[in-house]
């Protein structure tokens, strides 16, 4: 089917920017506009490439993705699987079989290619096409991993969509809940091709009005959204989204402080000093003026040691890679480095946030333990001046250069070497860094997101395992847990997972990092989850 130019669908562009510039102004007088508190402003300083679901794989194109689409499934802010359009589904005793029910009123945003300003209600049928969709191989979709463990899927009539997975596996709600698992309609993916990334049709709370790409994005309020709020009210409150593009983070700062936008997440190293305590509370000249969240975030920050390197490398033995976790203080570096924002890594690799995060006993600061522990390697090899390089990127030197410091009072001798990120991840995946700066952000809430790191067949570039770590007990209770039903008994050997991790210590621990957002006082009803969706549903502006 020949693809039409875009501007036939696009009517009245010229009104539309009109309106985004509207909807984009902050306002200057002492009382809003109507407008400005209904809209809701944010940047987005590392852009938005698509607004299709089955290209949402990174935070920027998620939080887009989000406000437009929905999916089977959905996580709350604690990370339980809630119905979505999904009203209610059962599992099979073996775990294999998943049939979803779905909800009789959700519709597809009203468009011209539904009839003019019409729409049409969602069908199982459309999750039939749009899992067919993240599988097709011209599509591309980086999301086609979600549904590998899946044998079939089909429609089983309008209102009931049946899954059948390959083997069980507990988590597999929590990977519906991904935004690659929203429904499109096949009409519009249809009619638009390649530039339905630009042309988004989904269900979701807002629907697409305007985007100038690198500059603004505008959202307007879906009055179908078929969501309510605790007193029955439809939801979302807010009457529009909009998005700016600033680039850089010292100006997306400024436009916050001065009111401009409403939202900013993060701590950017440029102004982090100027707004935070080394406490991590707001300092004096905000608190009055600024509002700010902190929560648990599903993201462990490490340094990865790589265990295939050549044999006369010190951290081939356990005694130095212990010495290096045991040689430093993560208290000490996230007050000063991180001005408080993360949580030292002291209870292994499993982050807190996690419900099977059970705070056992990691590795503390014990500078002398350390120091034994490096004096035992030296008589057991001979190697007198055992020397070690820390790999990173930029972004992370100042913490790797507390680390150096830290481990040259112990005796191990420590560089730091600096690369682009790029490079850092070519090298990490390939095997050519020793030691490695990383961090490992879930995709969906289960540990098994963490522990499959270290399983022996994910050897990179087959899969996550960096460090080349293998240990057969460790894949004895990985494959155990992937198959475990029983929520309290998979948790037990996640957790006995983790123990193997730290006692073999092919990975350091650095911090457990935490969300961090800074909002407009005026903002109420904006949540904080341990994946950092922005969920702006139940949102409002007084």
């Amino acid at each position: 089917m020949q693809i039409k130019p875009i501007i036939k669908i696009n009517v009245k562009r010229s009104s539309l920017v009109l309106l985004a510039l509207v909807l984009l102004s902050s306002c200057s007088k002492k009382k809003s506009s109507y407008l400005d508190t209904d809209v809701f402003r944010y940047n987005e300083h590392s852009n938005i490439t698509s607004l299709d679901p089955a290209f949402a794989k990174d935070q920027r194109n998620i939080w887009g993705v989000n406000q437009l689409y929905n999916g089977l499934v959905q996580l709350d802010d604690s990370l339980h699987v809630k119905p979505a359009i999904a009203k209610s589904w059962t599992i099979s005793e073996d775990g294999k079989e998943y049939q979803f029910t779905l909800r009789n009123d959700v519709f597809f945003h009203k468009h011209l290619l539904f009839g003019k300003d019409s729409t049409r209600k969602v069908n199982a049928r459309d999750f039939e096409y749009s899992f067919n969709r993240l599988l097709d191989k011209n599509v591309a979709s980086p999301g086609g991993w979600v549904l590998q463990n899946v044998d079939s899927f089909k429609a089983e009539n309008d209102s009931v969509f049946t899954m059948q997975l390959k083997q069980p596996f507990p988590p597999f709600l929590g990977l519906l809940a991904m935004k690659y698992c929203s429904v499109v309609p096949k009409e519009a993916v249809d009619y638009f091709g390649n530039t339905f990334r630009a042309n988004p049709i989904g269900t979701g709370p807002f629907q697409f009005k305007l985007w100038v790409e690198n500059t603004k994005l505008v959202l307007r309020k879906n009055p179908l959204y078929f969501e309510k709020d605790g007193e029955g009210k439809q939801l979302p409150y807010l009457e529009a989204v909009a998005v700016t593009f600033l680039p850089d983070k010292q100006s997306e700062f400024l436009q916050f402080i001065q009111g401009n936008i409403d939202f900013m997440k993060s701590l950017d190293a440029s102004y982090k000093d100027d707004i935070l305590n080394t406490d991590g509370t707001l300092k004096e000249k905000y608190a009055d003026k600024i509002e700010m969240q902190t929560g648990a975030y599903l993201n462990t920050e490490y340094l990865g040691i790589y265990l295939d390197g050549e044999e006369e490398t010190p951290t081939k033995s356990k005694l130095i890679r212990q010495a290096i976790n045991y040689g430093f203080d993560r208290e000490k570096m996230v007050k000063f480095l991180r001005n408080g924002i993360g949580t030292p890594a002291t209870s292994g690799f499993i982050p807190n946030g996690l419900p099977s995060f059970n705070n056992q006993k990691g590795y503390s600061y014990q500078p002398e333990k350390a120091k034994s522990l490096v004096a035992q390697y030296i008589q057991d090899t001979g190697n007198t001046n055992p020397q070690i390089t820390i790999t990173t990127n930029s972004n992370y030197l100042d913490l790797c250069e507390f680390i150096q410091k830290e481990l040259q009072k112990i005796g191990l001798e420590t560089k730091v070497d600096v690369i682009p990120p790029s490079t850092l991840r070519q090298g990490k995946a390939s095997g050519k860094l020793p030691i490695f700066r990383a961090s490992w952000i879930a995709d969906y809430p289960d540990a098994e997101n963490y522990v499959s790191l270290f399983y022996s067949k994910n050897f990179t570039p087959n899969g996550p395992n960096y460090t080349h770590f293998k240990n057969a007990d460790f894949d004895a209770l990985y494959e155990q847990s992937i198959k475990e039903v029983d929520v309290v008994k998979r948790y037990k050997l996640y957790q006995k997972m983790d123990s193997i991790i730290i006692e073999e210590a092919p990975i350091v621990p650095l911090y457990y990092d935490e969300v961090i957002r800074f909002r407009q006082r005026n903002v109420q009803g904006l949540g904080i989850n341990p994946i950092d969706l922005l969920d702006l549903r139940k949102v409002k502006k007084n």
